[in-house]
């Protein structure tokens, strides 16, 4: 058993027995009795609070943890501040362990999920930091081990850190101040709460939104439209990213289209190059794998439209289509 892996035990133990011995009576927790035991800590109360948190980060102990008892112990303000120190010092420490002790391990550790990230930071740099520190995408001390292996210097690493994690450590602190004001009945514990919880939600929502800012809006094109551009223009390549079985299955496809699959679409893309001065609409069943193939062809440098509604609104609208009979030959 490696030692990181004894002292998280140790940490968790701790932890656990202190909880049994309040539970079964070994003291009478009464409302203000936990600040007491802090204040009569002294200057050390914080040191400790910071000096748990570091380590707790470095041993994968939940963050959520410690900024809960940060809010509880210190109030709003100064436990969001030591929170956020304990938090940074334990995902430097991680950083720094991953990028030159132990990159082997974390690489086994992340699996799969390490490439992906790599790839976004050698993309986006600070800025994919940045995200995953405002967005919960992947644990947060894995995540700290896993960015020590990637290029980023641990200047720009520590800053995009720190300053995107103010978000989640407020609401953190909020929270837990709130969790002990009520448990001494104060009645500024609902707004407390209230707090807390309106900038947990803003956390939890980003994702949405943040990939609605950065998605490229989508081009539209109805039934009709199509039908009336095909027999006027001359220059438009539909893309129907159906299964073959669908494509020439009760549906039916448009007579022009020419077939590839949205699973086989960016290993094919070489197949459209006679497509680049061409008008291309993307065409499925609905309009959701449709959707997914434009976003693939925008990446490979077109400009798509997509047939909203698919094949149904274009059957449904008595459009002309194609579909195989019985002897294989085509059939309308």
């Amino acid at each position: 058993m490696t030692t990181a892996r004894i002292a998280k035990i140790a940490l968790v133990l701790v932890i656990g027995a202190a909880g049994l011995w309040l539970a079964l009576g070994g003291a009478e927790l009464k409302p203000g009795q936990l600040a007491e035991w802090i204040r009569a800590l002294g200057a050390w109360a914080p040191v400790l609070h910071v000096f748990l948190f570091a380590v707790g980060t470095v041993l994968f102990v939940p963050g959520s943890l410690f900024g809960l008892a940060g809010g509880a112990m210190f109030g709003p303000a100064l436990g969001a501040t030591l929170n956020l120190v304990g938090a940074m010092l334990g995902a430097v420490a991680a950083f720094l362990i991953a990028r030159y002790a132990a990159a082997d391990l974390v690489r086994k550790k992340a699996g799969g999920k390490l490439e992906r990230l790599i790839a976004g930071v050698e993309a986006e740099g600070w800025r994919f930091v940045a995200l995953v520190r405002l967005v919960p995408l992947f644990p947060f001390s894995l995540m700290n081990y896993a960015l020590g292996l990637t290029r980023i210097p641990l200047g720009r690493y520590a800053l995009a850190s720190f300053v995107c994690m103010v978000p989640g450590t407020l609401a953190y602190s909020w929270l837990g101040h709130a969790g002990r004001e009520a448990a001494q009945g104060s009645t500024d514990a609902i707004r407390y709460g209230l707090l807390g919880l309106a900038a947990l939600a803003v956390i939890a929502f980003a994702p949405r939104l943040i990939r609605r800012w950065r998605e490229t809006p989508q081009h539209w094109i109805e039934a009709q439209e199509l039908s009336k551009a095909l027999l006027r223009d001359g220059v438009i390549a539909v893309l129907d990213v159906r299964g073959t079985d669908e494509f020439d299955g009760p549906l039916g496809h448009i007579r022009c289209a020419v077939n590839i699959p949205v699973d086989q679409l960016a290993d094919r893309i070489g197949e459209l190059g006679r497509f680049k001065n061409a008008r291309v609409v993307t065409v499925c069943r609905t309009d959701k794998r449709s959707a997914s193939a434009a976003a693939v062809l925008r990446d490979a440098g077109f400009d798509p439209d997509v047939l909203r509604g698919g094949m149904e609104a274009w059957n449904k609208a008595l459009l002309p289509v194609e579909r195989r009979t019985f002897d294989g030959k085509p059939g309308s």
